[in-house]
């Protein structure tokens, strides 16, 4: 038989000597252990009812009972060690059955770039072109918008008028020779038609009665042979009524650059309108317009064309000063619109010149050296 070692204190009887008898000659334990016993270490461990089936007293039940401690110990420790872990993992978990169900949806933010000024230019840029033109009394410049894929193009009738050659020049810069299809003098408009040319991108009409003061606009243009110009502002005012000469024959206070006279409550504005005008409700903005904007893209910030620029206020009586000052008008959109089919035939102003036609591709003799 092995034996039996207990600290001291352990029994009233430890003191005795040990007998070779088995645990029947010792008394049994009391049914509640008195206060002394409670009090000393290692009573209850000794005195646990043994499991079935019954397991010796001595140093290994103790190691035994030592154990669940140690395992305990050991599994704290490993927790501390990769709680990190296990955290993150939970998180993923979770997050894992928020997307399949039953958690909150987020909302992706969108990676589309309208309603951006960036996003806007890069929309609509190539759908807006410069247009140079040779007169009987000079050069001119302007820009004009697509609204065909096989090329037809409006813009200002002050661009186009009197014009004896036109060259379109695209945003990526490939060049073609245009002739007039139709005007209208009266809403100064024009529709010019590209020879050669498929495949263009056409500009996106919108709604000009849409429009309110203080909505974000963009202008596109090419203000002094500055192809593809970009700036922005706001719709500062609508229904402001201009009065522009209906020719520029009638015009002779027009300076090369593109300015164009304009008269607005009993007042000229950059050179003399003359006696034979026409009169239009303009949307007033004040982003940056300057001569050679004329016929070019006024945008909302979901790329739709809402208007022409076509008259700027210069302080200046003389157009050759004349820049921006945050006062430009553009004709409405709508308007456009309603006179595309007349200009299509014609327009009440008929037909301009016998302008050549032919694909003058991306560069060769234009006959447009001069800066203006």
């Amino acid at each position: 038989m092995t034996e039996s070692f207990r600290r001291d204190g352990e029994y009233p009887q430890e003191n005795r000597p040990t007998q070779s008898a088995g645990f029947g000659d010792y008394p049994p334990p009391p049914a509640y252990p008195p206060p002394a016993a409670q009090a000393a270490p290692g009573w209850h461990e000794a005195h646990q009812p043994p499991p079935a089936p019954a397991a010796p007293e001595g140093p290994a039940h103790a190691a035994r009972a030592k154990r669940p401690v140690a395992l305990l110990a050991a599994v704290a420790l490993a927790a501390a060690v990769i709680g990190g872990g296990t955290a993150a993992g939970v998180q993923q978990l979770l997050a894992a059955q928020d997307r399949t169900g039953g958690g909150i949806n987020g909302t992706n933010v969108s990676q589309s770039s309208t309603g951006t000024v960036s996003g806007v230019a890069e929309q609509v840029s190539p759908s807006v072109v410069r247009i140079d033109t040779r007169t009987g009394s000079g050069q001119g410049t302007g820009s004009g918008v697509v609204v065909t894929a096989d090329g037809e193009i409006v813009t200002n009738n002050h661009v186009v008028d009197g014009a004896t050659e036109i060259q379109v020049t695209m945003s990526d810069g490939k060049k073609y020779t245009a002739k007039t299809v139709g005007t209208d003098p009266a809403k100064d408009l024009a529709l010019i038609k590209l020879q050669g040319a498929r495949g263009l991108k056409p500009a996106k009409l919108g709604n000009s009665d849409n429009l309110k003061v203080g909505d974000q606009v963009v202008a596109i243009g090419s203000p002094d042979r500055l192809t593809g110009t970009v700036t922005s502002g706001i719709v500062s005012a609508l229904n402001r009524e201009v009065n522009v000469p209906k020719s520029e024959q009638q015009s002779p206070q027009r300076q090369r650059g593109g300015s164009w006279p304009f008269s607005y409550d009993g007042r000229q504005f950059n050179g003399n309108t003359g006696s034979n005008t026409t009169s239009y409700k303009a949307i007033q903005t004040d982003a940056s317009l300057n001569p050679g904007n004329s016929g070019g893209a006024l945008v909302n910030m979901n790329g739709e064309i809402v208007g022409m620029p076509s008259a700027i206020y210069s302080p200046s009586s003389d157009s050759s000063g004349a820049g921006s000052v945050g006062l430009g008008f553009a004709i409405p959109v709508n308007t456009i619109k309603a006179d595309l089919d007349s200009l299509r035939k014609g327009g009440p102003g008929g037909a301009g010149g016998n302008n050549s036609g032919g694909d003058s591709g991306n560069g060769g003799a234009d006959g447009f050296g001069t800066s203006y």
